[in-house]
């Protein structure tokens, strides 16, 4: 059996540098080569760092912070706002080049791709130098860098083609983990978030070598059985996932909203709540799916995250039902501290068109079926907006429109 190779392929500051080279074009200054950064308007308290420049990095301006923070670090700094189409445009056409190397490539996200490359050697027998074609092509064709990491399987190209920025080619099979992979903060490892770095760090264990060397007994106590046994194996360097060339089926839907005004009362909370309920599950039963689990997930304004979720004892696509359950996770888990996000998900996604059924009639939940499939037959027509309940109505102008409501991988 031939040995596998993946390529990953990452654009460099994508949002940031697709939007420069549309400014180039139009002979306008480079956003890569000033403080620069994309983001909100600083005047509003939504206004948040999208993506930044090198030299705005030296300012020490971060991914996430908000834009009245930046601009203190760096009053100079120049904030472009989004442009989607562009960064769609620029998606496509970086994505159409990788493709023509081979048939297998999975779409990870906006601006990131995996190739599988095995089985390839006789079109392509020297995997860098096809590595740098890629790179220099999409450089030279389209304008904007991106860096390629080449490994044996998805975890390592991952790890790999986040060493050194920008325009660069690394690698990252088994015999260089140890030089290349351990010596690297825990954090920095695939997958590991802020929670489980956190816990491994009071633990002792503070770089990716310790890790892939901890006893696993002490992992699964530590993060659990299925984060602990996962983390231990990227940090070793093993991963068999496939590179998907078919994206999988929306695993869940979500939306999120940041507010201009703090929510501090449950009256608030509920009726961004319900709105956000209204919109994931139209877009469920648009899939004619059902969901077994709701979640909610809340930013307070010292920009702490918490989240809380249920599993439901049936699958369900109504929308009422989805929103008492919110109701509830946010009386279990919330003490009463300002919010400025606040955000509602159902996953554990049921496709199989049946619905589990009682000797009981409850006319609550046919009433509410109805209703649900009244407003969808509404929207339909004449657009999302043509008809609200009554009750989200004063919230609706300050909910965000970009609601990432769309078909999202939780």
């Amino acid at each position: 059996m031939a040995e596998r190779l993946v390529f990953h392929i990452d654009v460099n500051s994508a949002f940031l540098s697709w939007e420069a080279v549309k400014r180039v074009q139009n002979g306008e200054a480079d956003l890569r080569l000033i403080p620069s950064c994309i983001g909100g308007d600083p005047k509003s308290r939504v206004g948040i760092v999208v993506a930044k420049s090198i030299p705005a990095k030296k300012y020490g301006i971060t991914t996430g912070e908000p834009m009245a923070m930046a601009l203190r670090k760096c009053p100079n700094l120049v904030v472009v706002p989004s442009d989607f189409e562009q960064y769609v445009k620029c998606s496509k056409a970086f994505k159409a080049i990788c493709k023509e190397y081979t048939p297998e490539m999975e779409s990870f996200s906006i601006d990131e791709v995996f190739l599988d490359m095995s089985g390839m050697e006789k079109i392509y027998p020297d995997p860098i130098k096809t590595a740098h074609e890629i790179k220099d092509r999409i450089r030279d064709e389209l304008g904007f860098t991106v860096n390629v990491g080449i490994a044996s399987n998805k975890v390592c190209a991952k790890m790999a083609s986040d060493f050194e920025k920008p325009d660069k080619v690394h690698t990252l099979f088994e015999d260089e983990i140890a030089s290349k992979m351990w010596p690297l903060p825990v954090n920095e490892l695939f997958t590991c978030g802020k929670a489980s770095a956190s816990k491994l760090i009071s633990a002792g264990i503070k770089t990716i070598g310790e890790l892939a060397k901890a006893d696993i007994t002490e992992l699964k106590r530590l993060l659990g059985d299925k984060t602990g046994i996962q983390l231990r194996n990227f940090a070793n360097g093993i991963d068999d996932s496939p590179v998907k060339e078919e994206k999988e089926e929306a695993k869940g839907y979500s939306a999120e909203t940041t507010v201009d005004d703090n929510l501090d009362s449950f009256e608030k909370i509920n009726r961004m709540l319900l709105a956000q309920a209204d919109i994931v599950t139209a877009r469920m039963r648009a899939e004619n799916a059902r969901c077994r689990c709701v979640g909610v997930t809340f930013r307070t304004t010292e920009f702490k995250n918490k989240s809380h979720q249920r599993k439901l004892p049936e699958s369900t696509d109504v929308t009422d039902k989805v929103y008492e359950v919110a109701k509830e996770l946010m009386i279990e888990c919330w003490n009463g501290e300002p919010l400025r996000l606040i955000g509602l998900s159902i996953t554990d996604i049921d496709r199989d068109g049946f619905e589990q059924m009682s000797f009981i009639v409850d006319e609550r939940k046919e009433k509410m079926k109805k209703l649900d499939s009244a407003l969808d037959s509404i929207r339909g027509k004449f657009g999302d907006d043509s008809v609200k309940r009554a009750s989200t109505v004063e919230v609706g102008k300050r909910i965000n429109r970009k609601f990432k409501a769309e078909r999202k991988n939780i």
